[in-house]
């Protein structure tokens, strides 16, 4: 099953309301069921330097050491754990040429990135993260957030010092505690889910999570779940309608139908007449 038939991808990002330029990044390879963005940070534009360094690195990486020949003889559960492998490793070599850069360009000082990197495969999504850019999943029209924010925030929601509801109004949603590029190693936390046919897949920058709430998030893939395109225009618009005082990134998967590796007996003779 090609990926491209099994996986509908649309991505938009846009500058926002008030921010002169736009330092978000978003990047997606179909065929190999790579997807990626960034969330860039620095003077001087340098975030966007960052943001555009992560995503490349990672995609080209990804599509390099992701290969069939990689994968040949691999039960899903050694895919799995291939995949998870894969996708802490190119963070990390994204993590280092960035950091490096920084310290040679002093325009550059400073400069980092969030991250949310996407890998489909076998019916199977991994999922890579650093700070506070989010993978939600919609399944049966329930929508839930698969990753956990790195920022500040979060830790103080999850020590009981401030409340979900107290935190919409925090002055502290933008201080993430884990970026890519700000320090000479980063860990990005990296998990694995099964996926279902008709699941959709939302990778955001806090640029959306920050302007509209979860449910508002949730009746918009609802109500326009047949047609992604229109549903991540909508989501933006939304942001920019509540104040868009950051930029604001969607990409959106669909899972159109399954995508599992079929194996065995079959599978070698099917590959003789390939």
């Amino acid at each position: 099953m090609a990926l491209t038939d099994a996986l509908q991808i649309v991505s938009l990002t846009d500058p926002g309301r008030v921010r002169g330029h736009n330092e978000d990044c978003v990047e997606s390879r179909p065929e190999s069921g790579i997807v990626v963005l960034a969330d860039g940070m620095g003077g001087y534009n340098a975030g966007e330097v960052a943001s555009g360094m992560a995503t490349s690195s990672i995609t080209a990486g990804l599509a390099q050491a992701w290969t069939r020949e990689a994968l040949k003889g691999l039960d899903r559960a050694a895919a799995m754990a291939l995949s998870q492998s894969v996708v802490q490793e190119q963070a990390a070599k994204a993590n280092a040429a960035i950091y490096a850069a920084a310290q040679k360009d002093p325009h550059c000082a400073g400069m980092g990135t969030t991250l949310v990197t996407c890998l489909f495969y076998d019916d199977f999504l991994t999922v890579g993260h650093v700070g506070d850019s989010r993978l939600y999943r919609m399944r049966d029209d329930v929508l839930e957030q698969l990753t956990r924010d790195h920022s500040l925030l979060q830790e103080q929601i999850d020590s009981g010092l401030i409340s979900k509801e107290d935190a919409r109004n925090s002055h502290n949603k933008n201080l993430v505690t884990r970026a890519v590029g700000i320090d000479p190693e980063v860990e990005a936390e990296v998990h694995s889910y099964d996926v279902q046919v008709d699941d959709i897949f939302l990778l955001c920058s806090d640029g959306l999570n920050d302007m509209i709430e979860d449910e508002e998030i949730q009746m918009t893939l609802i109500a326009l779940r047949s047609n992604l395109e229109l549903t991540s225009q909508q989501l933006v618009q939304a942001a920019n309608d509540a104040g868009g005082r950051d930029n604001v990134s969607v990409m959106l998967v669909r899972v159109i139908k399954s995508f599992a590796v079929e194996r065995g007996f079959w599978a070698t003779v099917k590959s003789w007449f390939r």
